[in-house]
């Protein structure tokens, strides 16, 4: 299906609450540090910018909270909707429930949920039992939003327990975005996401997986809408756009490069190895492909790859990986609330996009 033929893509910002903002990376700057009024400042800057969603990342030792940042941002907002970020080796479904509802109930609804199969911090377990885990939260997670009793007896969640009235009064059919390249979380993902979402790669590869996913996904009877995680330097000329990549890595020393992308808990993970495999496949300049730079991996544990273009190029580009069946997109740049504005000024405006009509969820059976 062609880019023109496909539904409207969902355009999300980046919400730069976990310390990774920079005007050069690897250099640090105190104003650009993950706090309460920077964030809101972002945040606010893609609400009025006519973005769909934002999304509040979490990680343990960087940053800020983003469950509680969005309940603070929320009366702020106008229309855009937070994708919230929840690391569920560290919360209890019952009580993360309640939480996820009461943001609802602040927004009026408008919820997305990122699903992180996090590990308790100071602990570490291994990737099979730890996306077993992930899916026992999760199911027990949809039933409480959707205000079902629950009766489960997992290897790690074992629960006899009535919905909390809030869920009960008002239902929260929030859809569950999730990630991760291992065939454990794309089984996860094909059981229990309604969203798979990909960090950079070339169009052919994002294609693959696509294609993976919805094999899955259909052996299950079920469907999978799919996001791509990306920055994005887009300028008026390509020429300038390039500047502005290497810009962002003049004043990056390499050891510094390697100390921020080992802060992250997920170093070990499959899709931070395709980010590495990505980098090293790239030409002299960092590009895997055409408009698409590795660059910002030498700084970044995560999403390591950016767009690079000029307003059509960057057009063309959203549309070759919308060919291939990404729904939705979650866009970054340094610093953010500047290339917030400027993303939105260059391409945005003048790209169809809108919100995407997310069906209620499909709730597992009992265990």
């Amino acid at each position: 299906m062609s880019a023109e033929d496909r539904p409207l893509p969902e355009i999300a910002w980046f919400g730069a609450l976990c310390d990774d903002d920079y005007e050069q990376l690897g250099v640090a700057d105190p104003d650009l540090t993950s706090s309460w009024r920077h964030c809101r400042d972002i945040t606010l800057a893609a609400d009025r910018a006519g973005f769909d969603a934002i999304l509040m990342p979490s990680g343990y030792e960087l940053g800020i909270d983003p469950v509680a940042f969005t309940a603070a941002v929320a009366p702020m907002i106008e229309r855009i909707t937070p994708l919230v970020a929840v690391r569920l080796g560290e919360l209890w479904a019952p009580q993360l429930g309640r939480q996820l509802a009461t943001l609802a109930q602040i927004l009026e609804g408008r919820l997305l949920i990122n699903i992180i199969s996090s590990d308790l911090p100071g602990e570490t377990l291994p990737s099979g039992p730890r996306y077993q885990r992930t899916l026992e939260i999760m199911t027990v997670l949809r039933r409480l939003l959707a205000g079902q009793d629950v009766s489960f007896h997992g290897e790690f969640v074992d629960l006899e327990l009535a919905a909390p009235r809030i869920t009960r009064d008002a239902p929260i059919a929030a859809p569950f975005y999730f990630g991760g390249l291992s065939p454990a979380a794309r089984d996860v993902a094909a059981e229990a996401a309604d969203v798979y979402l990909m960090w950079p790669d070339t169009v052919a590869a994002t294609a693959a997986t696509v294609e993976d996913l919805r094999a899955r996904a259909a052996a299950r009877d079920r469907e999978l809408r799919f996001g791509f995680r990306v920055h994005v330097i887009v300028r008026e000329t390509e020429n300038e756009a390039r500047s502005a990549a290497r810009h962002l890595l003049a004043s990056l020393d390499d050891a510094e490069g390697a100390a921020i992308r080992a802060r992250s808990l997920d170093t070990a993970s499959a899709g931070v190895a395709r980010q590495g495999e990505l980098r090293e496949g790239a030409d002299a300049e960092g590009f895997a492909e055409d408009h698409l730079w590795t660059g910002i991996g030498r700084a970044r544990s995560g999403a390591g790859a950016a767009i690079v273009g000029d307003p059509d190029q960057v057009r063309a580009k959203l549309d070759a990986y919308r060919a291939v069946g990404i729904d939705a997109f979650i866009l970054s740049g340094y610093p953010h609330e500047r290339e917030c504005h400027r993303f939105a000024r260059l391409v945005l405006d003048d790209y169809p996009h809108g919100p995407l009509s997310h069906p209620g969820p499909e709730l597992l059976p009992s265990a």
